[in-house]
């Protein structure tokens, strides 16, 4: 990858990361808003967005709601190829990425998973709490969005 090619994909991430959180800043109280949230498909989990970016060939931005029950959890899994966003409306999430010490992460905060990375823990923290997650994807056209390893 050359340099300009590299510092292209880095300001694209930034700029989709700039939307993003314009996004969230705008519909953040609407999803969280009981009297006008939206209630997520059976399984937890709302695909909000998928865009294809012209501009950027064979990738696409997921925009995905993720509803979890208390003491809920993923087993470890890979998100192929993707760029990962998460920003947490709701609750305490428990983050951990390639085997590293687990983050407790509370309502406005955000995490990143770069290509290739394990996301090795994500579980609802809370016994007793609902956990709501906005995940934001610059994905690869050609893979799923999770692959459980």
């Amino acid at each position: 990858m050359t340099r300009n090619t590299r510092a292209l994909s880095y300001c694209s991430v930034a700029l989709i990361s700039a939307v993003f959180s314009s996004f969230v800043t705008w519909q953040g109280s609407k999803l969280v808003a009981q009297d006008v949230a939206q209630t997520p498909p059976a399984g937890g989990n709302g695909q909000l967005l998928t865009q294809p970016l012209p501009d950027l060939p064979g990738r696409e931005v997921r925009i995905t709601l993720l509803d979890r029950a208390p003491g809920n959890s993923s087993p470890p899994h890979q998100h192929p190829g993707h760029h990962t966003f998460g920003y947490v409306i709701q609750g305490t999430y428990q983050f951990g990425v390639n085997n590293q010490p687990a983050r407790i992460l509370k309502a406005g905060d955000v995490f990143y998973e770069p290509p290739g990375a394990i996301h090795s823990v994500s579980r609802n923290a809370s016994a007793s709490e609902p956990l709501k997650i906005i995940v934001f994807m610059v994905a690869d056209q050609r893979n799923p969005s999770t692959v459980n390893q």
